[in-house]
């Protein structure tokens, strides 16, 4: 965001004040910093799929996670995983307490006029798998 982030700042503040909740996509990278948790009108921090990926794999995976989970219901936000591809993944996430999910376990990407039919097509709630 560099040199106009005074400029998103304020088109941020715009689209919020209108209704539009703001992601912070990509949270853990180098491309989303803590700075812009205090700078931007932040809703949901979306956890980077580098981290989702290697969760069972390593522990510092886990612990980022974890940590990002912990931040964001701190800070008072939702907190999204991005690149769920495991019932596992999608299970350890539930347990840290993370909000939502996205990814292929649950579908690729489709058009708009899709979802209505996948969604009535589920088999499970997300809340099972923890269970399971």
């Amino acid at each position: 965001m560099g040199r106009g982030a005074g400029s998103v700042e304020a088109q941020l503040k715009t689209l919020s004040h209108a209704g539009v909740r703001i992601a912070l996509d990509d949270f853990g990278t180098g491309y989303a910093s803590l700075s812009h948790l205090s700078q931007f009108p932040v809703d949901l921090l979306k956890i980077d799929q580098s981290f989702v990926r290697d969760l069972t794999k390593k522990g510092e995976a886990a612990a980022i996670a974890a940590a990002i989970v912990n931040l964001g219901h701190c800070l008072g936000l939702e907190v999204v995983a991005e690149g769920i591809e495991t019932e596992m993944q999608a299970a350890r996430l539930l347990a840290m307490g993370c909000d939502a999910a996205q990814g292929y376990l649950y579908s690729r990407a489709v058009a708009a006029a899709s979802v209505p039919r996948i969604l009535a097509q589920w088999r499970q709630p997300v809340k099972a798998i923890a269970a399971s």
